[in-house]
């Protein structure tokens, strides 16, 4: 059988990786791959001796199994919540907010721009804000001051139609993968960092953080302005960047256990309302210090999962994939 790093090598970097871990399946499990782009990945096929089914990156799901209707509504943060609420599963809550006037006749009233700034002020002055439809941290944050929030506003609305503005709240950040309420793995999220070189004060190793995220099509780190930004690190020292930590915006994770069987059940009750068969969700456990406080923060009907590759583990790629042709129809006939 071939490596994964096989199927990898000679891949430019924006290969869709899951591309790459279909060919790598394909090849295991005695099906046909054809990357019908031009060698893109952006569109591919997998075919048995009976059937073929297609798949596309970008915003198409990789994961057939999970109907239509569940994936769209796990895809809306809003929607999300209020299910889950409304199951008596703990979420982080929060309220939308359009940032454009266009189909404002079609929407219910206190969810434009001019609203957001009034709730901002119900939640203290400060609040964790993100776009409704967004991924991959893109211009997720916390904002602590009105100033902050107008400034989010002029320049998330260039780009997105809408945001979602939540409580600030601090936790410990776990990822579990279910596939049918199986657990495949869990993941603890650690912030994003710079490291220190002896020489380049803080304000500059954020600058080129920041280069890197907007090469990568995200938004740049937001951090108050103050003398703390010139201190010169020690060479090697971390200094933590707060707030988002997807592994595209530079977090890490690492596979871990969950702390507690409360948190994982939570997990797939999550996963049980929305109806999906695969699914990655996205909690906080020890909230405020609370051992026993969690919440779920969103569940990922479409997840990336980079981190297996990172972490060798092949074997957890293969297993999703043949959970994958196997709902297909594509594996046993």
């Amino acid at each position: 059988m071939k490596s994964l790093a096989h199927f990898r090598s000679g891949k430019p970097s924006c290969y869709p990786d899951q591309s790459v871990y279909a060919a790598y399946a394909c090849a295991e499990f005695g099906l046909t791959f054809d990357d019908i782009d031009g060698g893109t990945g952006l569109v591919f096929s997998v075919a048995s001796k009976t059937k073929s089914v297609h798949f596309g990156a970008g915003r198409c799901s990789y994961y057939p199994q999970n109907n239509a209707t569940a994936s769209t509504l796990a895809s809306d943060k809003y929607f999300t919540s209020t299910i889950l609420e409304h199951a008596g599963v703990a979420t982080l809550g929060g309220e939308y907010f359009f940032l454009h006037a266009r189909h404002r006749a079609h929407r219910p009233a206190g969810h434009e721009r001019e609203d957001a700034l009034e709730h901002f002020r119900k939640l203290g002055g400060t609040a964790f804000v993100k776009p409704f439809l967004g991924s991959r941290g893109d211009f997720a944050q916390g904002l602590r001051d009105e100033a902050s929030l107008a400034r989010y506003l002029e320049e998330v609305s260039q780009h997105y139609d809408a945001i979602l503005i939540q409580p600030i709240v601090s936790g410990i950040e776990y990822r579990v993968f279910l596939l049918d309420d199986d657990v495949l793995y869990t993941a603890r999220k650690y912030s994003p960092c710079v490291l220190g070189d002896g020489a380049r004060p803080i304000r500059n190793l954020l600058a080129a953080h920041n280069e890197m995220l907007r090469a990568r099509g995200l938004s740049p780190v937001a951090v108050a302005d103050g003398a703390w930004l010139d201190i010169v690190l020690a060479e090697g020292k971390r200094w933590e960047i707060p707030g988002r930590m997807n592994l595209s915006a530079g977090g890490t994770m690492v596979l871990e256990s969950l702390p507690s069987a409360a948190a994982l059940e939570l997990a797939k009750k999550a996963a049980r309302t929305l109806g999906l068969r695969v699914a990655a969700v996205d909690l906080f456990t020890e909230i405020g210090g609370d051992t026993k406080a969690m919440r779920v923060i969103e569940v990922n009907s479409n997840p990336s999962i980079r981190l297996l590759e990172q972490s060798d583990r092949g074997d957890l790629i293969l297993k999703i994939w043949h959970h994958t042709f196997s709902a297909m129809g594509l594996l046993g006939v």
